[in-house]
């Protein structure tokens, strides 16, 4: 894999979190929202934010799958994943335990098997 394409998998594993905060300070901003449910959502800004960013995602999404092989670039997305409880203690002080750090080494240990594994095919 070149740089380049590493880079980009590595900028939509980041853009997966980011997704999910802003769907998380939707949810939020729902809740001080009044009146019907179809009001609430078109009026819910950081909502309309978040399908933006999943819709920008998803085409960066397919451009990444024109260059990268599938299996290749999904196990980035490992890495995006295990970030979201990350962000949410941050931001939203939700709570975490060590299990979470744990889960999460773990997960970066298979991304890296994953990635040796990709070396070799290649090599």
């Amino acid at each position: 894999m070149i740089l380049k394409d590493a880079l980009m998998c590595a900028g939509f594993s980041l853009a997966l979190p980011i997704g999910q905060t802003l769907f998380k300070f939707a949810a939020v901003n729902n809740a001080r929202l009044s009146g019907p449910l179809a009001v609430k959502l078109v009026t819910n800004v950081p909502l309309i934010g978040a399908f933006a960013w999943y819709g920008l995602t998803a085409l960066f999404w397919f451009y990444i799958l024109t260059r990268v092989p599938l299996s290749t670039a999904y196990a980035f997305s490992i890495v995006g994943s295990g970030l979201v409880p990350l962000v949410a203690w941050l931001v939203f002080k939700e709570p975490l335990d060590w299990r979470f750090a744990v889960g999460y080494a773990l997960m970066l240990g298979g991304f890296a098997v994953i990635m040796q594994g990709q070396r070799a095919l290649a090599g």
